[in-house]
């Protein structure tokens, strides 16, 4: 005696093969959403109590990178970070230059009774995750490469995921995102007319140049579990 229809058969079938698209369209998902600006905070300005523009200053004016963050080349023995602007580095232009600006009274504010602007981090990594500025500059690694134009971002926004597979892909081929030194500071180095001369092949040999120069680690060291996790 038969005790379901032959439909049950197809049934059967269709929910099997249901069940593992909704499975393999749940992980996709749960996979857009991890790398989504949702989760990363790419691509969203943050706001500053001070309306400072890096397209202004870095872009229009050409102020050098290290004016403001002074210690991006020299952070080897303390946190590794790019150091912010001490409110003495604002004024020693702003006591001059705009100094009865209503949208830097705060600065003026912050001067006159000594204590530091409470700047908005942008790029703010995990604390189970060590990184180095100083080391990524003396190999090699421009700003713009992890940063993004920021000369041309009236507010700073995170131009990049900061996700581990993102830093991975870097760290497994260094060579692919190596610059000389003296163009560690230059916004627009990726855009100039060498770069886009010096393509395939041979802009590989000019990266694999510059690793063995300036001593970049093997892959295996710098996919390491312990070089970026202390």
């Amino acid at each position: 005696m038969q005790i379901f229809h032959h439909s049950t058969n197809t049934l059967a079938k269709l929910s099997i093969f249901g069940g593992i698209f909704i499975l393999v369209a749940a992980a996709w998902v749960l996979a857009e959403v991890n790398r989504s600006s949702y989760n990363t905070g790419q691509y969203i300005e943050r706001q500053q109590p001070v309306q400072f523009s890096h397209k202004h200053h870095s872009g229009d004016d050409g102020i050098d990178c290290r004016y403001c963050h002074t210690s991006v080349e020299y952070s080897g023995s303390g946190s590794g970070s790019a150091g912010m602007p001490a409110t003495k580095t604002c004024m020693s232009c702003h006591s001059q230059i705009w100094s009865d600006s209503p949208y830097l009274e705060i600065v003026r504010t912050s001067w006159k009774e000594d204590k530091p602007i409470e700047w908005a981090r942008v790029h703010d990594l995990p604390d189970f995750v060590y990184f180095n500025h100083s080391i990524h500059v003396s190999k090699g690694v421009g700003c713009s490469s992890c940063h993004g134009r920021v000369d041309q971002m009236p507010a700073v926004y995170q131009a990049s995921s900061l996700q581990m597979e993102w830093c991975l892909a870097c760290h497994r081929e260094p060579e692919r995102f190596l610059r000389p030194k003296a163009e560690v500071f230059n916004m627009s180095w990726n855009g100039d007319r060498h770069l886009a001369e010096n393509t395939g092949e041979e802009k590989l040999k000019e990266g694999r140049r510059l690793k063995a120069e300036y001593r970049v680690r093997s892959a295996a060291v710098l996919t390491s579990c312990s070089t970026c996790h202390r």
